[in-house]
């Protein structure tokens, strides 16, 4: 299908960004680990299931405090992963395949292992000193203890300064305590870190990068105290000082540049930024294809419906949020020049079948589908999370002690010597894990049903502990078999996504209809002459839905129960079904 430019909607100018399907994949050697040289041998898989681009998380040098996060040499592969030469093969066959390679960028912050840093630690005058943010103690309590220099919260628990004994200051570090941050105020710093984080890659044919915490770079000036939204605690969430500061735009701009120029072939780059909110004209002014900045973005409200402030725990949510929150992600770009994403999973989410579906046996399949249905249907780039394909769900009733995820280890411990372990608090912030821990999507990939170790490796223990449904049918060697597997649904909406690519890849005037309805999730968008119409029932329960008035007939396009199961004459959905019309 040929789509042809609307001149009033520029966001329906065909790219190959927008329309890709996006799959962040991983595999293992025999030692638990990942290993890139047995990553081209899956290529196949993924492309049959239909995409076109794949998405791989860091695979830089690091001593692996948060999963690679913490890079210690941009221009160097984890002996672990295997060598840079099994990277550039990977790319390369990929290229072969018609598939791009998308790769992480993590530039707000390096390891405290990296040259850089230990070169600036190692004394107040030092040339790269200026490299970092550095600053002297507010204070020394009672005890003789430092006080850090605000109420800056890391995201990982307690402080975001880390007091360096060496030259008697703290150096920020947002995440983990090996993690500085840089200073981007500094032009030498960020040169630097283009040419080696990024014009490194692009010279081996990287096809673009999505860009980790890309509105942190820029804090406010002063770098303030926070304002208190957790009560009793030292430290509060530094989000009002540290995401979408004054030169975040420049700071921008002035990488995209750096891209543009080092790109010698033409090929045009994905860049999709990691920005956990902000308005429309937030999101309007990072995307804007003519300021040049990011290509789309990565936000978080639609998949933080039901956590509490500070994310210390859930509450539960309507499903009125939850449509606000989806919409939200791509009604900012309805006539005009910027673009978005379409994603409820990846590294930093939990499983959505478990989060937004129904993971019980007898509707796991189903609401997975479900939730294939309703990402193929909106407008933005669409992005598949490995094992969202297979409707892989939560790990269950697992004990703290079990969890890796620096982040809640940090948070714990902190929340533990703030409260006790015996508090309301801290048992809060333990049962919202079952929820919503990273941990969840973390899990080994289960490539088969193959006891103990689901075919990721041949015997080794892998380094985490795989979800224990593997041999229940979640594995990807007995959903390939099985033409009614959540991944053969998967590779047909796909399909279906391609075909009808005008209204449903790039349709506009996205419409709620009956949004308050609290099982009902319905909408109709627009492309030309073409009106779809989508019915999603987010429930167990059978319910009734209405055709719109003004319309003489539709037509049925797509649904995730068989054809042959339903009465297409009638209005009523089945526990969590779905289906497309033409209006």
């Amino acid at each position: 299908m040929t789509i042809t430019k609307l001149l009033r909607d520029p966001q329906t100018e065909p790219k190959w960004w927008k329309e890709a399907i996006v799959y962040r994949f991983q595999d293992s050697n025999h030692d638990g680990w990942v290993r890139y040289q047995r990553y081209v041998s899956k290529l196949s898989t993924l492309k049959e299931l239909g995409a076109n681009a794949i998405w791989i998380c860091p695979f830089y040098d690091s001593p692996q405090e948060d999963m690679g996060y913490d890079i210690s040499d941009y221009e160097k592969v984890w002996p672990r992963y295997g060598t840079n030469e099994d990277i550039f093969n990977l790319i390369d066959r990929a290229h072969g395949l018609g598939i791009k390679s998308i790769v992480d960028l993590v530039i707000n912050h390096c390891s405290s292992e990296h040259a850089w840093f230990k070169e600036a630690r190692s004394s107040l005058d030092n040339p790269k000193r200026d490299w970092f943010i550095w600053k002297a103690p507010k204070g020394f309590d009672s005890n003789g203890k430092p006080i850090p220099p605000n109420t800056w919260r890391s995201f990982f628990g307690g402080s975001a300064w880390r007091y360096d004994e060496h030259t008697g200051q703290f150096y920020l570090r947002l995440f983990a305590k090996g993690q500085p941050d840089f200073n981007w105020e500094n032009e030498v710093t960020r040169n630097a870190i283009y040419e080696s984080a990024v014009g490194f890659w692009l010279d081996h044919g990287v096809d673009g990068f999505r860009i980790d915490t890309a509105g942190l770079y820029s804090k406010q000036p002063g770098f303030p105290d926070v304002p208190i939204i957790n009560p009793g605690l030292d430290f509060q969430h530094p989000d009002p000082a540290i995401l979408n500061g004054p030169r975040i735009h420049e700071f921008h701009k002035e990488m995209n540049k750096f891209m543009r120029e080092r790109v010698k072939d033409g090929r045009e780059l994905l860049t999709v930024g990691e920005i956990p909110c902000g308005t429309h004209d937030v999101c309007k002014a990072y995307t804007s294809a003519k300021d040049q900045e990011i290509t789309q973005l990565f936000e978080f409200e639609h998949v933080s419906v039901g956590r509490k402030p500070g994310n210390v725990g859930v509450v539960n949510f309507k499903l009125s949020e939850f449509k606000d929150g989806i919409a939200a992600r791509f009604q900012f770009i309805d006539k005009t020049d910027s673009w978005s994403t379409v994603y409820i999973e990846n590294h930093d989410q939990p499983r959505s079948v478990t989060r937004f579906g129904d993971d019980s046996p007898e509707y796991r399949e189903i609401s997975a589908k479900l939730l294939a249905l309703l990402e193929t249907s909106l407008t933005g780039t669409l992005y598949v999370y490995q094992g969202q394909e297979l409707g892989m769900i939560n790990f269950r009733d697992w004990p703290i002690e079990k969890y890796e995820d620096v982040e809640v280890k940090g948070m714990y411990k902190w929340m533990v010597d703030q409260f006790g372990a015996d508090s309301d608090q801290v048992k809060d912030y333990v049962n919202g894990l079952q929820l919503i821990s990273r941990d969840h999507a973390r899990t080994p990939f289960p490539w088969t049903s193959e006891a103990p170790y689901a075919g990721f490796t041949d015997g080794k223990e892998p380094w985490f502990p795989l979800t224990e449904t593997f041999q229940e049918g979640i594995n990807a060697e007995d959903e390939l078999k099985d033409p009614k597997s959540v991944f053969n649904f998967w590779k047909t909406a796909i399909e279906v996504r391609k075909t009808h690519k005008d209204v449903l890849n790039y349709g506009y005037d996205f419409t709620f209809v009956d949004h308050a309805n609290k099982k009902l999730f319905a909408f109709t968008k627009k492309f030309g002459e073409k009106v779809l119409y989508v019915v999603l029932n987010f429930s167990k329960e059978e319910i009734e839905f209405s055709f719109l008035e003004g319309y003489n007939s539709y037509d049925y396009i797509f649904g995730n129960y068989p054809e042959a199961e339903i009465d297409l004459d009638l209005t009523s959905l089945q526990p969590w079904e779905g289906r497309f019309y033409y209006a």
